[in-house]
């Protein structure tokens, strides 16, 4: 069940992301109207023209370069937050065996441990969802500005009318790949794998994918440097190579441990 309720965030975020996309067509201008549209998206365009060097492509790569670097803190809080609660998956686990029966009182208690887990091991369950609520409206204002602002949507870049789907789809299958990219490596450092996450794997990359065939090559652009940035990012503070060598270690610290005090307890034969 908990599975099921997984794959059903997981569709509602993706639904989010679509709605949000969607929310507000209208060209942004100086005249434009409301603290979004004005104030948000119109200035993130204006520093990506102030960015461009006579070159939108330019402003536009610079500029989301420029934003993941910024917002790189809070996604090493939320990194470091995730893999806290995923170190203790194991422990939560036994406490829901342990308290398996389905009566208010059992399931009570079960809140109570898991609540005193999280305590002593320092770890707010809720933590690594706190960035990405700060993160998700600068990205969106960013993509808005690129889909909205007027001078953004056009200009040339490499082989690229950035107003126009790109002719030889090279940026919707560089964005799709990169996206599989990021989301595969971040999996690859949980403990175990799950439903939601396999289906995160090969949706978000069908739907960037897709996506980007119809849409202004400027946004295909814009996914591309995103998602390879963020491949890059995840191997400097989240790199699941080094992390799975890490638990291998402890791990084997761990077998050494315990067959060093299976042997201390076996009684010494006396030599005859």
């Amino acid at each position: 069940m908990k599975k099921y309720k997984r794959i059903v965030l997981m569709t509602g975020l993706l639904s989010l992301v679509f709605l949000l996309s969607a929310c507000g067509t209208k060209n942004i201008s100086a005249d434009s109207t409301g603290i979004w549209d004005r104030y948000v998206v119109y200035y993130f365009g204006q520093a990506i023209q102030g960015l461009s060097f006579g070159n939108v492509g330019v402003g536009i790569i610079l500029f989301t370069i420029i934003v993941r670097i910024i917002l790189m803190p809070l996604m090493h809080f939320q990194t470091k937050s995730m893999r806290k609660t995923q170190e203790l998956q194991p422990k939560i686990k036994a406490l829901q065996a342990k308290y398996s029966t389905r009566d208010q009182e059992t399931q009570q208690k079960l809140q109570e441990e898991t609540k005193k887990l999280y305590a002593e091991n320092n770890v707010s369950p809720y933590a690594g969802c706190l960035p990405l609520l700060v993160q998700m409206p600068v990205m969106m204002a960013l993509y808005q500005a690129i889909l909205r602002v007027p001078e953004l949507r056009s200009g040339h870049f490499l082989w690229l009318n950035l107003s126009e789907a790109d002719p030889y789809f090279i940026l919707p299958v560089l964005a799709a790949v990169f996206t599989f990219a990021s989301t595969y490596l971040s999996s690859m450092s949980q403990l175990e794998s799950n439903t939601s996450m396999k289906i995160m794997n090969f949706a978000m990359p069908v739907m960037i994918f897709v996506m980007a065939l119809n849409l202004a090559s400027g946004l295909s652009l814009y996914w591309v440097i995103s998602n390879a940035f963020q491949v890059v990012q995840t191997f400097l503070i989240n790199n699941p190579f080094k992390i799975r060598r890490e638990r291998e270690e402890a791990a084997r610290q761990i077998r050494e441990r315990e067959r060093a005090l299976e042997k201390a307890k076996r009684p010494k034969k006396k030599r005859k």
